[in-house]
């Protein structure tokens, strides 16, 4: 049936469009009779019931249905007949004016903005690297080696680097408050763990000793009755502990994995390993700087209908991580309808222009560089070839695993491109940044 279609907004259409009223009555009729044929009511067989009675119970039901699928239909073909990409589910109403035997309707609705993207040779993007040499290596096995840490207990003040364990009184003009009292309490001087004052305050002591002294809390402090004050601790030292580090022996490697406890291999795994983790940081960096510029490449109006959207997972995403740290979700924090709007839009007018690229240039992921990922995330597991089956034994796992190539090919498209310049990063920072 014809179609009017008007254009109220930028991005906002409205389609007027109606659906033949003998076409619903026919299909309602149809419907109703099959569900007859094997309905049951008391006081009659099944199959039984009168038609009327049946219109009685169902009628209105399924008239709805089979009108919402008319109408359903109608959209999707109207849209397919003026070329339509439909951001968003369409508001459907009805309208009136209709001729005789016909039942119309409007659906208001945005579609996607027409995107024209800039010279992406404008664009500066740094291409970062990161060398993995032999004092890399040696800083990965001194980790590796405090987090085998024992401890034994020392005859002298605490220093840092020790475990000291404590007793603990916090006071606020002479009143112990909330959550400032501990028993048994252990922690590692030096990491930062506690503030700076109390730290300060403990180093030194030894055991048997008790000690008091003030602590600031700084003004940004996650307690309010606590932030910007200034409260004092009395602290009782019941043990130091000096960190006793694993030698590196045969013993040591066997522990990373190394079944014949070699030294050298095991420095091979290291860097073998490292090497995989940097690149894999290094690319996430470059990556993130390239989705930041990509978002200079073009302007233009973005659909509220996928910004609410966005804002909505968002929205629940928070609640769920919220629930999962142990929070009842009635006593949940009450969460701003527009907290977040501006993530929202970044997120949805980056994935348009992102999309626009790959449409453009031909990024689509490719089956030999879905494979190849999937191997290169199986190297980092005992049984490669396992992990690859689990990958493929899942169409939701290697739409992720296509998205990620897919983003790859959008980083290596805009290096390509832009005016990019290479940047080495120290090897603290990058490991430094999580």
């Amino acid at each position: 049936m014809a179609t009017q279609l008007e254009t109220t907004g930028t991005l906002e259409r409205k389609l007027a469009m109606a659906v033949p009223v003998a076409e619903i009555d026919r299909q309602v009729g149809e419907r109703l009779r099959n569900l007859s044929r094997n309905m049951k009511m008391p006081g009659f067989r099944p199959g039984k019931v009168p038609m009327k009675m049946v219109e009685q119970s169902y009628g209105r039901q399924v008239h709805a249905e089979v009108l919402g699928d008319a109408v359903s239909r109608a959209f999707s073909e109207a849209v397919s007949e003026h070329k339509l990409r439909v951001a968003g589910q369409p508001r459907i109403e009805a309208r009136e004016g209709t001729p005789e035997g016909e039942l119309g309707f409007t659906a208001t609705f945005e579609v996607y903005p027409e995107i024209q993207l800039a010279d992406p040779g404008t664009l500066a993007i740094e291409r970062l690297s990161c060398p993995v040499g032999e004092a890399e290596v040696d800083k990965t096995i001194e980790i590796l080696r405090r987090q085998r840490v024992t401890w034994s207990e020392a005859a002298r003040a605490a220093q840092d680097g020790d475990r000291v364990t404590i007793d603990f009184v916090g006071k606020l003009d002479d009143v112990a408050f909330d959550g400032g009292t501990a028993s048994d309490f252990p922690f590692v001087l030096g990491e930062g763990r506690m503030l700076p004052d109390f730290e300060a305050g403990v180093r030194g002591a030894a055991v048997g000793e008790s000690k008091s002294f003030p602590v600031a809390f700084p003004a940004e402090y996650g307690s309010a009755e606590l932030a910007g004050k200034t409260a004092r601790f009395e602290v009782t030292v019941k043990k130091v502990e000096a960190p006793q580090l694993p030698v590196l022996d045969e013993a040591f490697a066997r522990q990373l994995g190394v079944a014949d406890g070699d030294l050298a291999r095991m420095r091979a795994d290291v860097r073998s390993n490292l090497e995989r983790e940097v690149s894999q940081r290094l690319r996430a960096r470059t990556k993130n700087g390239v989705m930041d510029a990509l978002l200079g490449l073009a302007s233009f109006e973005l659909p509220r209908a996928l910004v609410d959207g966005e804002s909505q997972a968002l929205l629940e995403r928070a609640r769920q991580d919220l629930q999962q740290r142990g929070i009842d979700p009635k006593n949940m924090p009450e969460i701003p309808p527009d907290a977040f709007r501006e993530q929202a839009e970044r997120r949805v007018r980056l994935g348009l222009i992102v999309a626009e690229i790959v449409r453009a240039h031909g990024l689509q992921a490719k089956p030999d560089q879905i494979r190849r990922q999937i191997e290169e995330f199986a190297q980092a597991y005992e049984n490669p070839a396992e992990v690859v089956r689990y990958y493929f034994s899942d169409r939701n796992r290697l739409a992720e695993v296509e998205a990620l190539v897919v983003e790859q090919n959008v980083v290596d498209w805009a290096l390509g491109s832009a005016k990019a310049t290479d940047r080495a990063l120290g090897f603290d920072e990058l490991m430094a940044a999580g």
